[in-house]
């Protein structure tokens, strides 16, 4: 978020040099803490989310140890898509790793030295991968090869965690020899995720399938990485759209919100949807690419979520929302929505999505996740005439809060894929029919007003 300051803030118009100094020291440190702020990790509808990368040694060898790794999605509501995770580190000594099951390091380094035995890599920096569906099953272990997809904890916890395991030499042998790895870094797919250091924590306990036995990992140290949208892209990735069955008007998502249409300085940044090339663009080069190509429009955004007022009834209102995909390059499998709106504490009915509160606030139940339902719509194909899902929300009215006025009816904020999406000024909501919205007065004409009243003043004085 950037911060504007006008200049009457700024303070010119203090006279005195030294009130100048002041403020301007004052407006540097307020600036400094809004630029800290942008940046900060914190979500407040999910304040303990996170990813924890959980490294348990599970057993020694001649020359160090053998490991499994486990990342825990716990966020509620934001997951890893496809392309997936890319995990690094760095090592705090001389380490390599001589094997992997479950995933892969994306270069194997200089291994020179090494005659006979070749390590899977020898890289200071490794970076791994998860391994793809499909891969033989003498080199997956549990929790492993999903294409480095990981769901998020609400939606399917089944499937929020990814595991390897592996096999590092050079290192130490025992717990007061091994030293734990550093610099972690985690891209899921882009950037957006910091990690801080790893801790030692108590040795992770398994117990046995029959429930008689408990045995424990050797060592256990944790990686905690939480996420910064302002980290993971510059431009937003979605927008939201607003109308009512009160007002014809159709409220758009604002122009650019993602990117303007820039076809003579950047050529293809868009597709026409007319165009009778359409095809040959999309499957042409960089068709494996994840970089959005999206549809000509005016918003250029790869999502779109509309937010529709359809029905007003004796004790309910009806909204329908449907989301759209203008992304030629994405399908997105397991998506969601989260949603802010006063009334969602009296939602009777939803059709066709999934439905679960979430309460950041305690006991304020106005942010709800919405997400599609298995197999029948938890898929948003890419961009064409089946790049769209959609559903209806039934509320119960609540005399003391409900409105159609001032734009209560719409909601607050939308998150698309934990992505904050876009919405539309305030000042262009649908309005009630029997409300004129207020005239736009252009500041050159009250100052011109203002001139003249004084001119007149002045002249009859």
């Amino acid at each position: 978020m950037t911060h504007r300051i006008s200049q009457q803030e700024m303070g010119f118009c203090f006279g005195s040099i030294s009130k100048f100094t002041t403020f301007t020291i004052l407006v540097v440190f307020l600036v400094s803490s809004f630029s800290f702020t942008s940046t900060d990790a914190y979500d407040s509808l999910d304040p303990t989310g996170n990813i924890t990368i959980k490294w348990d040694v599970i057993s020694w060898t001649p020359d160090g140890y053998v490991a499994v790794v486990t990342m825990f999605n716990f966020q509620q509501y934001r997951h890893i898509q496809a392309p997936g995770w890319t995990l690094g580190w760095t090592w705090a000594k001389k380490e390599v790793i001589w094997a992997m099951m479950g995933a892969q390091t994306t270069e194997q380094g200089d291994c020179s030295k090494f005659k006979g035995n070749i390590p899977h890599c020898c890289k200071k920096d490794p970076t791994v991968v998860d391994l793809l569906p499909g891969t033989p099953y003498n080199q997956q272990i549990a929790n492993c090869c999903k294409g480095g997809v990981i769901n998020s904890w609400v939606q399917d916890p089944d499937n929020a965690a990814s595991s390897f395991q592996v096999s590092v030499g050079a290192a130490g042998t025992t717990n007061k020899t091994v030293r734990v790895p550093k610099n972690f870094t985690l891209r899921a797919p882009g950037p957006g995720y910091t990690c801080g250091p790893a801790k030692i924590v108590k040795p992770t306990k398994y117990v046995t399938q029959d429930g008689r036995r408990v045995t424990q990992a050797m060592m256990t140290w944790n990686v905690t990485c939480t996420y910064s949208q302002f980290l993971a892209q510059k431009t937003p990735t979605c927008c939201v759209s607003l109308s009512s069955f009160y007002n014809d008007t159709i409220v758009p998502c604002p122009t650019c919100t993602c990117g303007c249409q820039n076809n003579k300085t950047q050529p293809g940044s868009c597709v026409n949807p007319e165009s009778p090339y359409l095809q040959s663009v999309v499957a042409g080069a960089n068709k494996n690419s994840y970089a959005p190509l999206v549809q000509c429009t005016s918003h250029m955004c790869p999502i779109r979520v509309h937010w529709h007022v359809k029905l007003n009834y004796k004790d309910y209102w009806r909204v329908k929302v449907t989301i759209t995909n203008f992304n030629y390059r994405m399908n997105y499998t397991q998506w969601n929505l989260v949603v802010q709106h006063p009334n969602l504490d009296n939602l009777t009915q939803i059709f066709s999505f999934k439905y679960k509160p979430l309460t950041p606030y305690a006991s304020i139940n106005d942010t709800a996740m919405l997400w599609g339902v298995k197999f029948y719509n938890d898929f948003l194909n890419q961009a064409g005439p089946l790049g769209n899902v959609q559903s209806e929300l039934l509320f119960r009215k609540d005399a003391s809060t409900f409105t159609f006025e001032k734009g209560w009816a719409f909601p607050r904020r939308i998150y698309f894929n934990g992505d904050n999406c876009v919405m539309p000024p305030p000042d262009a909501y649908p309005y009630l029919p029997n409300t004129s919205p207020q005239p736009d007065i252009p500041l050159l004409t009250l100052v011109s007003t203002l001139l003249l009243s004084l001119a007149f003043s002045y002249a009859y004085a």
